[in-house]
């Protein structure tokens, strides 16, 4: 029974470290910021929620239950998302430029029509 669950373990642990490992090398070959933060918002959220997982198994079948690790994945689950959203409306806002492969500017049509309100 313990060596199933270890193998369960070293498969988290597995699946997140490959999860970091494209977040990271999304973060580096991307070409801006927007598509980076896509790559770290996405990619390294689930990279870090598969091995928190794999740890709380692991201290679960010692008989240890940690309900911290759980609220951990649960707060990192929420936020990461939404503060790579922030950061690349930030970035929009502030005038950064697409890659100059983009095809589709979604967001300039919004604001837009928010710049002609305000005036």
């Amino acid at each position: 029974m313990n060596t199933m669950i270890d193998v369960l373990v070293a498969i988290f642990v597995v699946i997140g470290v490959f999860f970091a490992v494209v977040s990271a090398i999304g973060i580096v070959r991307l070409k801006d910021v927007y598509s980076r933060a896509h790559a770290s918002g996405k990619s390294a959220t689930l990279g870090v929620i598969f091995i928190m997982l794999a740890v709380f198994i692991h201290f679960l079948s010692q008989g240890v239950m940690n309900a911290k690790i759980l609220l951990a994945i649960l707060f990192l689950f929420l936020t990461a998302p939404v503060a790579s959203l922030m950061i690349t409306r930030s970035a929009y806002r502030n005038g950064v430029k697409l890659e100059k492969n983009t095809v589709i500017d979604d967001l300039k049509e919004m604001y837009e029509i928010d710049q002609n309100q305000s005036k």
